[in-house]
């Protein structure tokens, strides 16, 4: 993930508590993109993933690229705003936390198990009196007609 932090700070090494310690420094296998020596997910995990869903299915070498892609690229950014929001935090590790926060509030999604063992009510959107009172405004205006 490198470039992802500025001020020249590299993921090295996890530490406790679940993060990931910045040391500047050279570059070393540790250090270096994740696209530049190893897939996300691989080809063959993929397949496997496909045939759980459905044993007859088979994609394409194309589509198999784009999804291999995807999921690099969706780690990737996700990675680099942990680690913009462990910045933000002026802490020196990435925490489950910093992962949790982003992918709740970018994508919509909660990951249970990891950082907090909070169960996550779906929450149903409250309808206020003032939507309830134009909606009958509509119905009735829609009778008229």
């Amino acid at each position: 993930m490198a470039g992802l932090c500025e001020g020249g700070k590299m993921f090295e090494k996890p530490v406790s508590g679940g993060g990931v310690e910045f040391k500047p420094g050279k570059l070393s296998p540790l250090h270096m993109p994740l696209h530049s020596f190893m897939w996300i997910l691989t080809r063959p995990r993929l397949q496997d993933l496909v045939r759980e869903v459905d044993p007859t299915e088979q994609l394409d070498e194309e589509v198999e690229e784009l999804l291999l892609q995807l999921a690099d690229d969706f780690v990737e950014s996700t990675v680099g705003a942990a680690c913009l929001l462990a910045k933000h935090r002026r802490a020196s590790t990435v925490d489950v936390k910093d992962v949790q926060l982003h992918l709740e509030r970018n994508w919509n999604m909660w990951i249970p198990g990891f950082g907090t063992d909070e169960l996550r009510p779906y929450k149903r959107a409250s309808v206020t009196e003032a939507h309830k009172q134009r909606l009958a405004l509509i119905r009735k205006a829609l009778k008229k007609y």
